[in-house]
C-alpha cells in the first residue's frame, strides 16, 4: 500500500497466477469486465462473509458477464477446502508470493491491536473489458460491499 493506490481509469495491472479454475491472468480476461477482490485469508471471518455474499451474487455478475475472483496469498489446497466448506462459486487466485498483490499496490503495513506487521489490504477492483479500473474500492467493510459493487457493474 504505497503512495498512489490504483483508482478509476488507471490501467489494470498485469497478473498471472494459479486459481482453482486454472491459470487467471490479464491477459486471459481481457474482452471480458471482472472483478478481483483482495483478502488477508481463508475461511477467517471477514474473508469467509466476503466471499459467500460474491456467492450470493454470483448468478448477477454471470448475467452482467462480469468474472468475479477472490485473491490471497493462500495455496490452492486452502482454496479448496475454503471452496468447499463455504459452497462457494467464484474463482479462487492464489498469490503465496505476493507478486500480484503488490502490483495492485494492496500489500502493505497494517496494525492489529496495536501491532504493526504486513499484510493483504481488503480491496476490490472492477475492471471493464477493455482492462481498465472502472472503479476502486480499499480498505473495504463487508457488509453491503457486494451490492455496491453489483451497481457499480451495471453501468459497464
Amino acid at each position: 500500500m504505497g503512495t498512489i493506490a490504483l483508482a478509476a481509469g488507471d490501467k489494470a495491472p498485469n497478473f498471472k497466477l494459479e486459481s482453482d479454475l486454472g491459470v487467471l491472468s490479464r491477459t486471459a480476461l481481457l474482452g471480458k469486465p471482472y472483478v478481483v477482490y483482495f483478502y488477508p485469508k481463508d475461511d477467517t471471518a471477514g474473508c469467509t462473509k466476503q466471499a459467500i455474499d460474491f456467492t450470493a451474487a454470483a448468478k448477477k455478475f454471470e448475467k452482467l458477464g462480469v468474472f468475479v475472483m477472490g485473491v490471497s496469498k493462500d495455496s490452492l489446497a486452502s482454496h479448496e477446502k475454503f471452496r468447499a466448506k463455504h459452497k462457494l462459486k467464484i474463482a479462487l487466485g492464489s498469490d503465496p508470493d505476493i507478486k500480484m498483490a503488490k502490483g495492485w499496490d494492496v500489500w502493505g503495513e497494517k496494525t492489529l491491536y496495536g501491532r504493526k506487521y504486513r499484510g493483504m489490504e481488503r480491496a476490490t477492483f472492477l475492471v471493464n473489458a477493455k482492462g481498465v479500473i472502472a472503479e476502486a474500492w480499499h480498505k473495504v467493510k463487508v457488509p453491503g460491499h457486494v451490492e455496491a459493487v453489483l451497481e457499480k457493474a451495471k453501468n459497464l
